[in-house]
């Protein structure tokens, strides 16, 4: 990982991510910065339960990952770490943790599946796949989505091998952070995340 990607995934804000034109397996994610919240703050069980499944079946589905997945990933590593550092004391934050593993574990297979298969580099920059050319426009238009979706070249192939290369990217970013938690009845899971990284 270079250090300008390092930097940039572990400084990076909700904020300074345009959602609305990052592209979902069903949709934009506009609502994505609501559901992050929601999982940080770790106090209601049925609400993180909806904003969990809300956010894992956006951001992966069938093995494809979208847009929205690698930069989604920065932020569910932070809230992974927050929830292990909890999992002892608040029954919340452990179920968050374990499911939040679980859904590590599958984006890396989808990283290691589509690294195996021949694609194009991924973009030099992580924020590279921020830039004007690869955002979708700025009013939703169900129609327009659609339309674009029937396109031979939805993606262009090096901005679509950069949500594996980059999903993956930011989940290294934070490894290190999970193995100095690694106690109790989550070490197994992360010792195999540890080894897919």
């Amino acid at each position: 990982m270079t250090e300008e990607n390092r930097i940039y995934i572990t400084q990076l804000e909700i904020s300074d991510v345009p959602w609305h034109r990052l592209t979902t397996a069903y949709g934009r994610a506009t609502d994505f910065p609501t559901h992050f919240e929601t999982l940080s703050r770790m106090d209601d069980m049925e609400a993180v339960k909806n904003a969990l499944y809300a956010l894992t079946t956006n951001m992966e589905h069938q093995s494809t990952l979208w847009h929205a997945t690698p930069f989604g990933m920065i932020f569910l590593s932070r809230i992974l770490a927050a929830a292990l550092e909890k999992s002892g004391e608040n029954p919340v934050a452990h179920f968050l943790a374990g499911e939040l593993l679980d859904f590590f574990a599958c984006i890396l297979q989808c990283f290691r599946d589509g690294d195996e298969m021949e694609h194009a580099e991924p973009l030099p920059l992580f924020s590279d796949m921020l830039k004007e050319e690869y955002l979708w426009s700025e009013e939703y238009n169900e129609e327009e989505d659609e339309m674009r979706y029937e396109e031979e070249e939805v993606f262009p192939d090096d901005l679509f091998y950069s949500f594996y290369y980059y999903a993956w990217q930011a989940v290294l970013a934070y490894g290190e952070l999970w193995e100095q938690q690694k106690t109790g009845e989550f070490s197994t899971e992360i010792d195999e995340i540890w080894a897919m990284l």
